[in-house]
């Protein structure tokens, strides 16, 4: 069984398709998640400030820039939020 990790908001981006893409991060930048989810979801779904990821579904962030962003970002959002907080 694959453990879970605790990842925070990072980044959401609209696109001309009319998907929004969430993305979340460890507090340590290392490791994200990405969802995209159609516009019309957003109405429908809670988008959180956290969410509980198995490490199976966890992708590395290769760049430095991007992990110290994520990281800078994860920690100002765990800071500010409680994991449930609607975003």
């Amino acid at each position: 069984m694959s453990e879970s990790r605790q990842l925070w908001m990072v980044d959401r981006t609209f696109d001309s398709r009319n998907l929004v893409t969430i993305t979340y991060a460890s507090t340590d930048g290392t490791q994200q998640l990405r969802k995209e989810l159609s516009s019309s979801m957003l109405s429908r779904i809670a988008i959180t400030a956290a969410i509980t990821a198995s490490e199976d579904e966890l992708e590395s962030v290769e760049s430095t820039e991007r992990r110290e962003r994520f990281a800078t970002e994860a920690s100002r959002m765990a800071a500010a939020h409680s994991p449930d907080d609607e975003l």
